[in-house]
């Protein structure tokens, strides 16, 4: 079938659930789907339209339940397995103090904070025309707000590459080889963004690339994916490469940010978590996990 339009079997694969799960969204009314010569079928874009508004909804209904709850942040954005020890330590080390956050990639993150879903975006979006991350793409994902952008750390992402195939994937060409079977991450994310970036640069068709339409929404997801057989390449971090004993292509050195208006920058549990970010404990943690560098932590890079 088309890739503009997906059956019932394809539409569970890309949104990762049972067939069964499928007709129970059709029967509920939940999924945008129509009937042709008595089969159902769902186009792409309203898919992609109808994830987007689910995840606004639910940030929506986590905003509204937040507000009543002090010393309670909401972020959204980018993920990361370090940011995920960070977020963990932070109950740990302050337990008055909470940020709750959700994956829904770097752009989202920032439409986000822009509508004040959200107090904190994470996002890691290269700007290629600039050379720069995050602080070019403000005025068009944050036009309503006065964001300040501060360093969480640079970390380093790369090709992931199942054992089985390391002697066959080389480059950024072997993404076109009929053997190799990729694991994308979804858009909006900012290795999404940079990927589509290189491919048009490189004038390689994403149309070439087997899996290309298969979405996951974390690092460790493209990891796993490679684990249990399902891909044999995905772009992630390298620590998730260290993690899951996986070979690993260097891309790229990139910055991991943190979006927010100056009044959160202020508030006691932002300032705890710049604190556990910046601590010699949590430092000497990640450093078992390698390829993370802290050197400017904590720096607001724009406000």
């Amino acid at each position: 079938m088309s890739k503009e339009m997906l059956n019932t079997k394809e539409v569970a694969k890309y949104l990762d659930i049972h067939e069964k799960q499928v007709y129970l969204l059709i029967k509920a009314g939940k999924i945008p789907c129509t009937r042709v010569t008595g089969k159902w079928i769902f186009p792409v874009c309203l898919i992609d339209e109808w994830i987007q508004n689910s995840a606004k909804d639910s940030l929506k209904q986590a905003r509204e339940k937040i507000d009543s709850i002090e010393g309670t942040l909401l972020a959204a954005g980018s993920n990361d397995p370090v940011l995920d020890m960070l977020l963990t330590a932070i109950k740990k080390d302050y337990p008055t103090f909470t940020i709750f956050s959700s994956n829904t990639g770097s752009v989202n993150g920032l439409e986000a904070l822009n509508t004040g879903l959200i107090d904190i975006a994470f996002s890691h979006l290269y700007d290629a025309a600039s050379g720069d991350y995050n602080i070019p793409y403000l005025k068009q994902y944050c036009p309503n707000q006065a964001p300040v952008v501060v360093n969480l750390f640079y970390r380093q992402i790369g090709f992931l590459v199942a054992k089985s195939k390391s002697k066959i994937f080389k480059d950024w060409n072997s993404l076109t080889n009929k053997d190799i079977r990729f694991v994308n991450r979804q858009k909006g994310s900012g290795i999404r963004v940079m990927l589509d970036q290189e491919l048009k640069e490189r004038g390689i068709p994403c149309n070439d690339i087997s899996g290309y339409e298969t979405e996951v929404y974390t690092h460790l997801e493209v990891g796993l994916s490679l684990i249990s057989s399902e891909a044999d390449v995905g772009i992630a971090s390298a620590a998730v490469a260290r993690i899951l004993d996986l070979d690993f292509h260097p891309l790229a050195d990139e910055r991991f940010d943190m979006i927010l208006e100056k009044n959160t920058f202020f508030q006691p549990a932002l300032q705890a978590f710049i604190e556990t970010l910046q601590s010699e404990k949590f430092k000497n943690r990640v450093e078992k996990i390698g390829n993370y560098n802290f050197t400017h932590s904590g720096k607001i890079l724009y406000s």
